[in-house]
């Protein structure tokens, strides 16, 4: 499935990527415009990777309204703030795809500092959490609106190296399952997306460039019968649960990893 074969179920919809100027983010921007959205806003911390990820996007589709919003997801404040603006920029929302990732680099629990759990915990975690909490009011008041928070198999597949990032995944799992319970009655689906080993992406350059992680990821890459997974397997992914071919989808964890796993 390619995102033309979305075309023209998302127009004159307003779509916003969280963690959208590289990898998966970038990836799935550009699949919304090419399958005909036109009001999209890209947000991340990084003011000249936002300029790139706009141009890129850009590219596909020159017509497309494309803005790009510098914020840290992680400050609350900060989080609202980039919720109204897109919303202002936009007119309104009706998607949200939160791809926003740490930088983690699989470790040993006990090589770990322990100071340092929380960082991991909130770098990865409370991004998506504070994002899906800052888009809710608008989603309510129009009655609709699609979340796909990505995440990983690390919330589900117990690997060494993995302690800290696997309790981060499992908690954007939990409350995303719990947040589509609860907005359900308001019209609004939300399901999360797994991926394990991704390609072409900075998560998957430094899992590979550590000898301890790369030993344990050679393993798994080799459970891939159906191939790695790439960024634009994600962006199709998230494409088909925020379009009306999944209206009645939500509360779904769905594993995109090439055969590595099936859990």
């Amino acid at each position: 499935m390619s995102s033309t074969d979305f075309a023209g179920e998302f127009a004159g919809q307003g779509v916003v990527i969280a963690g959208g100027t590289s990898g998966v983010g970038l990836a799935t921007a550009i699949e919304y415009v090419r399958a005909g959205c036109t009001e999209l806003v890209v947000i991340g911390r990084n003011e000249q990777r936002g300029k790139r990820a706009v141009e890129a996007v850009l590219e596909h589709a020159p017509a497309a309204h494309v803005e790009f919003i510098s914020a840290d997801l992680n400050d609350p404040e900060s989080a609202l703030e980039a919720a109204e603006t897109a919303h202002r920029l936009l007119g309104r929302i009706d998607v949200l795809v939160c791809s926003t990732v740490a930088p983690y680099q699989p470790t040993l629990l006990h090589d770990i500092a322990i100071e340092q759990l929380r960082e991991i915990l909130v770098q990865q975690a409370l991004g998506p959490l504070l994002m899906n909490r800052a888009v809710l009011p608008y989603l309510r008041s129009q009655g609709s609106g699609a979340i796909v928070n990505i995440a990983s198999d690390a919330a589900k597949v117990p690997t060494p190296g993995e302690t800290g990032i696997g309790a981060a995944m499992a908690a954007i799992v939990t409350f995303s399952q719990t947040l589509a319970v609860e907005a359900k009655r308001d019209g609004i689906r939300v399901n999360v997306l797994t991926p394990s080993l991704i390609t072409d992406t900075a998560s998957f350059d430094r899992a590979m460039s550590q000898e301890f992680s790369k030993k344990i990821f050679d393993k798994i890459s080799r459970q891939a019968a159906l191939g790695m997974t790439e960024p634009s397997d994600l962006a199709h992914a998230a494409l088909f649960l925020t379009s009306p071919r999944s209206r009645r989808i939500t509360g779904q964890v769905v594993s995109v990893n090439g055969g590595i796993s099936v859990v």
